[in-house]
C-alpha cells in the first residue's frame, strides 16, 4: 500500500506545483504594451489587451500605471534607449550627427508604427529622451552655434529621420512601373542604374538626405 495518506473520496486533487503568476513591473507592462503597438498598431493597445497579454486582470495592470498616456510615455522610454547619443561626448558636431542618426533611423524603422505617436508624444514623461536632447543640444553647443538655432536642427533632422524610418519598410519593388513600363524612360533608366550599384535603395536615399541636411545645416549655422 502506498504509505501516502489517500486523499478522501469526492476531495478535489490538490494541483502540482504554485499556480502561475505574474509579477508586474514597469518594464514588464511596456515591453508587453510595445510588442502589441508594434504587432497591430496603436488601436489595438488598450488597458485591456495589455492585461490580457500578462494574464493578468486590468485592475492588476492599474495598480502599476494610471492610463494609456502613461503607458506610451513607458513605451517611449524603451525605444528611446536604443538611439545613441552618447557620441556627441566625443565626436566632432559632423560626425556625431550622422551616427546619432543613423541609429535613431534604425530603431524606429524596427517600430515604424510608433512613429506618428512618438513623433507627437510630449518628453516630459521620458527623462530618457530629454537626456538625449541635452546630449544633442550639449554637441551643437561645443561647435558653437547660437542657441535659436539648435532646437530647429534638431527638429529638422527627427523629421527627416522619422520619414525615412517609415521609407525603411516600403516594399523594394515600390518604384516598379508594371503594366506602364517602359512609358517612364528617365526614371526608369534612374531606377536601374541605382539598382545596378546593388544598394538598399532606402539606405542610399537616407544617406544622401542625411548628409545634404547636415550639411546645408552646417553652411547656414550662425556660429555665436
Amino acid at each position: 500500500m502506498n504509505q501516502e495518506s489517500a486523499a478522501p473520496a469526492g476531495a478535489p486533487r490538490r494541483r502540482a506545483g504554485r499556480p502561475r503568476s505574474v509579477v508586474l513591473d514597469r518594464e514588464l507592462i511596456a515591453r508587453a504594451a510595445l510588442k502589441l503597438v508594434v504587432a497591430g498598431g496603436y488601436s489595438t493597445l488598450t488597458m485591456s489587451s495589455v492585461a490580457k497579454s500578462l494574464g493578468v486582470s486590468p485592475s492588476a495592470l492599474y495598480n502599476h500605471v494610471e492610463s494609456k498616456q502613461e503607458l506610451m510615455q513607458w513605451i517611449q522610454e524603451i525605444v528611446m534607449d536604443g538611439v545613441d547619443s552618447t557620441v556627441f561626448e566625443t565626436l566632432p558636431l559632423v560626425e556625431a550627427l550622422e551616427k546619432w542618426a543613423v541609429t535613431y533611423r534604425g530603431i524606429f524603422a524596427e517600430h515604424a508604427p510608433l512613429i506618428p505617436l512618438i513623433a507627437v508624444l510630449p518628453v516630459s514623461g521620458s527623462p530618457r529622451t530629454q537626456e538625449m536632447y541635452e546630449k544633442v543640444a550639449a554637441g551643437f553647443n561645443r561647435a558653437g552655434w547660437k542657441q535659436a538655432e539648435i532646437v530647429p536642427a534638431i527638429v529638422a533632422l527627427e523629421s527627416f529621420i522619422f520619414g525615412s524610418a517609415l521609407d525603411a519598410t516600403a516594399p523594394l519593388d515600390i518604384f516598379d512601373p508594371g503594366a506602364n513600363a517602359g512609358k517612364m524612360p528617365s526614371f526608369e533608366s534612374a531606377l536601374e542604374a541605382q539598382r545596378a550599384t546593388g544598394r538598399n535603395s532606402a539606405d542610399a536615399a537616407f544617406m544622401t538626405g542625411l548628409r545634404a541636411i547636415i550639411g546645408g545645416l552646417m553652411e547656414q549655422a550662425e556660429i555665436a
